[in-house]
């Protein structure tokens, strides 16, 4: 399904009047708004070709309807994501779910999409069909060295995918662990997943990137290979320059101060890129913003205040991106309420008057600083992120217009109800 930019404009001109009113009152409170707008038109969040798909739990699945079919459907469907909110530029491929059997088909339609292919995920976390070993016992971590070197060259294979595509980085994530005391050696595990992923880091490219990311637990609840921050840190610090640490915000202890980490991880540059999500107890995979809108509220103020601190470009020195895979929303609508929670965090963050902030930390001023932050969070900035689609061309109202058009009867009418979307 295509949707018409006169489609969107008629869609916006019945919107205009009530956004002008809003935008003016919101341009009268927040000071620098004309930045602040043009910093949101450059940022871009990449979607996960995962999450296009209805997700599921340990107990089922229940697809939704209408899911892509394809690596060129998920195209198609991240397409119409970009052109309702314009902040949807990239897509994110997980690999072999989503191998391109024509990279230059594959890139051709993309760019009629106006999408770019963010970084490439490996996938040892899985036994794949033509796999000669199993990874029950782990991957670059395992005991046998035959099946760390299937997980190594899988992962050059991925680096092989993504160079056909433009893409510029690699994810890596992890199952690697144990269940039960005892049954891993910790250092030798340390060992040889170091000796895997060095392996790895020197097939990169010279312009590209290794993102290791960490979590706390699951499928292994015993102990991760890469467990928290300080483990990946670890890691990508005996790797090189490319290497860096992505934080999925899921992948925490419950009540951690991911802001903090953040700022520690930006100072000594091994900040990556971010995995989009929220929680209420783990990895649950909920939209962005929908739990904890303040902690997310938080951790940009961090971002900001540390990218500012090393003249970093916002848009793109960061990689930026969803995780998310829902049972029960229509997964585009999920998206687009998580790329807007994450737009409106951003802009609230910009918003902080960080002059009066550092003027209160420095005279231990707690209930100014406070004060300062809160007011910025509480100030409602959706009007900017708004006017930031409007001046791009894209929807006022993105999950309006989506729902108005009857996107996902659309998708069914063209795909059938029973689709199931590759790789989930």
């Amino acid at each position: 399904m295509l949707i018409q930019s006169n489609t969107i404009a008629s869609h916006n001109d019945d919107l205009l009047k009530k956004h002008q009113n809003k935008l003016v009152f919101t341009a009268s409170e927040i000071a620098e708004s004309e930045a602040i707008i043009q910093k949101l038109i450059d940022f871009q969040i990449a979607i996960p070709s995962w999450a296009l798909g209805t997700g599921g739990t340990r107990f089922g699945r229940f697809a939704g309807g209408g899911e892509p079919r394809s690596l060129e459907e998920k195209i198609e469907d991240v397409g119409l994501l970009h052109k309702l909110n314009n902040a949807s530029g990239a897509i994110s491929l997980h690999i072999p779910w989503d191998i391109p059997q024509d990279h230059k088909a594959i890139k051709a339609l993309a760019a009629q999409h106006n999408l770019l292919f963010d970084a490439v995920n490996s996938n040892t976390f899985q036994d794949q069909t033509d796999s000669a070993h199993s990874y029950r016992y782990g991957s670059l971590q395992n005991v046998n060295k035959a099946i760390r070197k299937q997980a190594v060259d899988h992962n050059i294979e991925v680096i092989k995918q993504g160079i056909e595509l433009g893409s510029e980085s690699l994810t890596v994530w992890l199952a690697d662990g144990s269940n039960f005391p005892g049954q891993l050696n910790f250092r030798r595990a340390y060992e040889n997943t170091l000796e895997s992923l060095q392996e790895i880091y020197a097939a990169l490219p010279s312009n590209w990137k290794l993102f290791l990311e960490y979590k706390c637990a699951e499928p292994n609840f015993y102990s991760t290979t890469v467990a928290d921050w300080g483990q990946s840190y670890s890691y990508v610090k005996k790797l090189g320059d490319k290497a860096k640490t992505l934080v999925d915000l899921g992948h925490h202890l419950p009540n951690a101060n991911i802001e903090q980490i953040v700022s520690l991880l930006l100072m000594e540059d091994k900040l990556g890129g971010f995995h989009f999500n929220d929680s209420k107890y783990g990895d649950d995979d909920l939209t962005a913003g929908a739990l904890k809108p303040y902690q997310l509220f938080l951790i940009f103020n961090e971002l900001v205040e540390g990218m500012d601190a090393r003249g970093m470009n916002h848009a793109k020195d960061l990689g930026w991106m969803i995780d998310a895979s829902h049972n029960i929303k229509d997964p585009l609508e999920d998206l687009l309420q998580s790329v807007e929670a994450i737009m409106i965090a951003y802009a609230q963050a910009l918003s902080v008057d960080r002059k009066a902030l550092e003027i209160a930390q420095a005279e231990n001023d707690v209930v100014k600083a406070q004060e300062i932050l809160q007011n910025a969070f509480r100030t409602d900035v959706r009007a900017l992120v708004a006017e930031a689609r409007l001046r791009s061309g894209a929807a006022l109202n993105p999950v309006e217009l989506y729902r108005s058009l009857d996107v996902r009867g659309n998708l069914i009418g063209e795909r059938g109800l029973k689709t199931v979307a590759t790789g989930l």
